[in-house]
């Protein structure tokens, strides 16, 4: 029998702190994520994890 490892990452709803639009994104990005309404910077990549400059709402399974 194979272990498969759980992925460390998972992907997280957050909400944008300006208009207050909902998104999915994924919690390690590898570019910048902006707000889909008001283009405010939510996420950067930074080292292994993403920095997140928004409110996480919820991290999906």
């Amino acid at each position: 029998m194979a272990l498969v490892q759980k992925p460390r990452s998972r992907f997280l709803r957050i909400q944008c702190p300006d208009c207050g639009t909902e998104q999915i994104i994924f919690g390690c990005p590898a570019t910048v994520v902006k707000c889909i309404t008001c283009g405010k910077t939510l996420a950067e990549p930074k080292a292994s994890k993403g920095l997140i400059k928004a409110k996480i709402l919820e991290v999906l399974e």
